[in-house]
């Protein structure tokens, strides 16, 4: 089939800066939005290296660099001390950690502990539930009248939270759905935002902006999943087989060792967290570029009304739902940034580094670089159409990472992302309305302020 969009859509994107900012202005703009802090070189030069306000600080940007960086050197670099302070808002001093921070052997035996929790067989049971979840959110939104206006970015909260508590923890958080949304929405508000006081490592004890909303809601959640825990133990032999069950169940394969209450905690908490919020996002922003690209709604609508019965299909059957939600993690990688500090001297080509030094590879910089991608600021789905997607580099294109950290539900969210996307434009069609959305960095990438769309039954 010939490519469609001629004219491809164009997403507003901060501009990029001529040359660097200066100290004070970055700790301004890394609190306000993060992405706006990036000059031309970062678009266009494989390798960026020099000082700033946390240390000397090394961009790679090609995609030879960024394998060096995750996989074949990965033990030489840890999470750096910025990004721990900015992730430790959301977390009490002395509670456990949980994947998504844990580092060395913690990391190590926590990551084989859930692995069979995302195996593809296992996640391909799920497929039903989420569709029975997809279709449920898309019959609630026909009982409104005909063109209403929907917070799209918050239906997709909800529609992705709804799945991970039927999947993953067998309904057991739907008691007060409402209460987790609220509080989780408030706490990533306050854990994604780089704080100047962070940037420059004051101690703890001087307050943050936010501080009492992050410790509120910090509080509410550590309740509400120290309850969920005791039911569920509670259930003794008869508990479901879900991932809170293997988190209690958990046996390391080569030491025998399970997670402690605290660990469980944590990781309970990342899942509900990070396990929704980076394909909520995801499925906001494609939603939004498919409104306008009307070329590329038609042949996905298209596909999704000839799906076929089993939903455990549909990841494999419908490559252009699965381009165009590709896409849009290319133009809005869920995670935007990644950081890690090296702990003994490398090099990426010519540029040598330093122990001690911040080495970044940032998928918002890669995704839109100009030596690695056509027309990189475009809407382009048919860039992952089978007959072109194997000639994208693995480490230019990077929406769940890669290497030892690479997500562990990376297989969950595509099945996930696909299927409610089928669901919804099987069934109706949304148009978006207001000013375009401008992406804010914070732990994810997410519209400033709120997605709107008229919704009308197809």
């Amino acid at each position: 089939m010939d490519d469609v969009a001629t004219r491809p859509f164009i997403p507003y994107a901060p501009k990029p800066r001529i040359k660097p900012l200066s100290q004070l202005d970055q700790l301004y703009v890394l609190a306000r939005n993060p992405i706006e802090s990036w000059t031309q070189a970062h678009f266009t030069l494989p390798v960026i290296a020099g000082p700033s306000l946390v240390g000397n600080v090394v961009v790679v940007n090609q995609p030879e660099f960024v394998r060096q960086f995750l996989v074949d050197n990965a033990d030489n670099y840890r999470k750096d001390a910025l990004q721990q302070r900015v992730l430790a808002a959301g977390t009490r001093e002395g509670a456990g950690v949980g994947l998504l921070s844990a580092e060395g052997d913690l990391w190590k035996r926590t990551r084989r502990t859930l692995a069979p929790s995302f195996t593809p067989r296992r996640v391909a049971t799920f497929a039903p539930v989420m569709r029975d979840r997809a279709q449920a959110r898309v019959e609630r939104w026909l009982k409104r009248r005909r063109g209403a206006i929907l917070e799209i970015d918050r239906e997709m909260t909800g529609v992705t939270y709804d799945i991970l508590s039927a999947t993953l923890f067998s309904d057991a958080l739907a008691e007060d759905a409402e209460g987790f949304e609220r509080e989780l929405m408030r706490l990533l508000d306050v854990i994604g935002r780089v704080h100047p006081f962070d940037v420059l490592d004051l101690p703890k004890w001087v307050p943050r902006i936010g501080q009492q909303q992050a410790r509120s809601s910090r509080k509410w959640f550590e309740a509400a999943i120290g309850r969920l825990v005791e039911r569920r133990l509670a259930q003794g032999g008869e508990m479901p087989n879900d991932l809170l069950t293997a988190l209690l169940n958990a046996r390391d394969p080569e030491t025998g060792a399970g997670l402690d209450e605290a660990e469980v905690a944590a990781n309970l908490f990342t899942f509900i967290a990070a396990g929704h919020e980076t394909t909520a996002r995801a499925l906001g922003w494609t939603l939004y570029l498919l409104s306008q690209s009307p070329e590329w709604l038609a042949r996905c609508e298209k596909e999704a009304d000839a799906a076929p019965d089993d939903p455990g299909q549909w990841l494999e059957t419908m490559p252009a739902i699965r381009a165009a939600f590709e896409e849009s993690m290319r133009l809005y990688p869920p995670v935007p940034m990644m950081s890690r500090v090296a702990i003994g001297d490398d090099r990426f080509g010519e540029t040598e580094v330093a122990r001690g030094s911040i080495v970044v590879a940032a998928p918002w910089l890669i995704h839109r670089h100009r030596s690695l991608w056509d027309n990189p600021d475009a809407y382009m789905p048919e860039r992952f159409m089978p007959e072109r997607r194997e000639a994208i580099d693995r480490f230019a294109y990077l929406p769940f990472g890669a290497g030892p950290r690479v997500c562990i539900g990376a297989v969950f969210a595509m099945q996930e992302a696909v299927i409610v996307l089928a669901n919804i434009l099987r069934r109706v069609r949304l148009e978006h309305v207001g000013e375009a959305p401008r992406p804010v960095h914070r732990i994810t990438l997410r519209p400033e302020g709120r997605l709107t769309m008229r919704m009308r039954p197809r």
